[in-house]
């Protein structure tokens, strides 16, 4: 696929709040209003986490979608002011790019997703690092890219830069970093540009994909091309080959190694421990920012608050206004009756449980807590193939265990766990969509393979989640559908 239509696809789901669509749903549920950010239909049903070949575009939209709250919590001063530092630099990039085949687009998003627009950013306290509009390390930068960096002058102008800073004294502070551009190459925007577009340049000669070539910039060649000789086994071909040969897309790769199938990749990928292998799909949320800003930045505005008021994607999901949430005790026992929500009380087959203390949290609701142990059709649909999914995979019989559900907004008070990662979007639980499982594993591989499965169906699009000291919070979309 290449840059330019992914840059489409990107964004086409970063873009804002959808106008009404058809959902296909089942009968036993109520229709759902279009919502905030296009999120992606069902990838792979009944099982998402089985890949499907032949699917590229829609893996890739959903990725973008699925990792894209990162990009608007840990972007300086916001995700709009950030959008706007890296157009600064639009004309810079045209520049480099022009003549070479490499997308403007997706170096433009590289700026944004590396380094936010600032051009004298650095990883850490140390020039050696991570640095520069385009974040090139030292060592890329000489070795491979023939870039100028004198490391210990730039540390030590670095050192004085930050005392000039320190002290107020803007005109010592920009007389230090013109002296810095001019031994450490990686800090001119100009410079910085052009030796990216050299790294993925010469990144698409190894691989022969736009893709690839992207994700070898944070990952490396080496790493990646490893990735690809374990996805496929064949370890003596040139990369070029064994990628062509076998059709491998970044898509394939990612989305079809894991515990159970291309287990090799799937552990180099797991390895790096630096958000490598998540690195394509956050660049293509960022692609949907950049065109955000310039076609409706009044959509990013509102597509940046919504992901700021809350650590995860759930009110990109479930935007406020446009789900249901329960008032009181009496709506919630209403919504019983009337099949909006169903129980959730396990079978003997299943594989979670109640935990206790939810048992216990329920004693003073005498008005019926059996409402309490109920979700919307699709979240308990959710919770059983979560828990039958990581029993699979780890073999573990212990159960997961469910220690929140629905409750309603009178109850959040009494209900909410005294842990900030579960109380920061308590009130998600008053749509039916949400629910917490106990952070307390039968084993080592049960938490792996939790762990896998969360990774995975957030980069599906299908739920967003956040970790607290004593629970996992799961938000599920309102189009994910799978059957235990």
């Amino acid at each position: 696929m290449k840059i330019a239509s992914i840059a489409i696809a990107a964004v086409a789901l970063v873009g804002a709040v959808a106008a009404a669509t058809v959902v296909f749903l089942r009968q036993d549920e109520t229709p759902e209003p279009a919502i905030a950010l296009d999120v992606p239909a069902q990838i792979a049903h009944p099982d998402p986490l089985r890949f499907e070949p032949g699917r590229t575009e829609e893996y890739e939209q959903a990725a973008a979608f699925g990792l894209s709250h990162v990009l608007f919590e840990k972007s300086p001063g916001g995700a709009l002011a950030s959008a706007r530092r890296t157009a600064r630099f639009r004309a810079m990039v045209d520049d480099a790019t022009s003549d070479t085949g490499i997308d403007p687009d997706l170096v433009e998003a590289i700026v944004l997703l590396e380094s936010a627009g600032r051009q004298d950013v650095i990883a850490g306290d140390d020039p050696a690092n991570a640095a520069g509009l385009t974040q090139i390390v030292a060592g890329t930068a000489t070795d491979f890219l023939g870039m100028r960096v004198d490391l210990e002058e730039s540390r030590r102008l670095t050192r004085l830069l930050g005392e000039a800073v320190r002290r107020g004294d803007d005109v010592q502070a920009a007389r230090l970093r013109a002296e810095r551009r001019q031994v450490d190459a990686r800090f001119d925007p100009e410079q910085a540009l052009a030796g990216t577009v050299r790294y993925l340049t010469e990144a698409k000669k190894v691989f022969g994909r736009d893709d690839l070539a992207l994700v070898s910039y944070h990952m490396g060649i080496g790493n990646l091309s490893d990735v690809v000789r374990a996805y496929t086994t064949r370890q003596d071909d040139p990369v070029d080959t064994i990628v062509r040969d076998a059709d491998i897309d970044y898509a394939r790769l990612y989305f079809d190694s894991s515990p159970s199938a291309h287990r090799a990749s799937w552990e180099l990928l797991a390895s790096f421990g630096d958000d490598s292998q998540t690195y394509y799909w956050r660049v293509l949320g960022a692609l949907g920012i950049m065109h955000l800003l310039r076609s409706d930045p009044v959509r990013l505005e509102r597509l940046a608050e919504l992901h700021d008021r809350v650590p995860s994607a759930a009110l990109v999901l479930h935007p406020p206004g446009v789900r249901d949430r329960y008032a009181d005790a009496t709506q919630l026992r209403d919504a019983v009756a009337r099949g909006v929500l169903v129980s959730v009380q396990p079978s003997s087959d299943a594989h979670f449980t109640i935990d206790p203390q939810l048992e216990r949290a329920l004693v003073p609701l005498t008005d019926g807590p059996s409402a309490y142990l109920a979700l919307r059709p699709r979240a308990a649909r959710f919770l059983a193939f979560l828990a039958a999914k990581v029993h699979d995979l780890s073999g573990e019989e212990r159960p997961l265990a469910l220690t929140r559900a629905a409750y309603d907004e009178e109850a959040t008070t009494t209900l909410t766990p005294r842990d900030p990662g579960a109380a920061a979007d308590a009130d998600m639980h008053a749509t039916g969509f949400a629910f917490d499982i106990r952070r307390r594993y039968g084993s080592g591989a049960q938490a792996a393979a939790f762990q896998w499965t969360l990774e995975r169906l957030e980069a599906l699009g299908l739920i967003a989640w956040t970790r607290g000291r004593s629970v996992i919070h799961l938000v599920v979309s309102p189009r994910a559908d799978v059957r235990a």
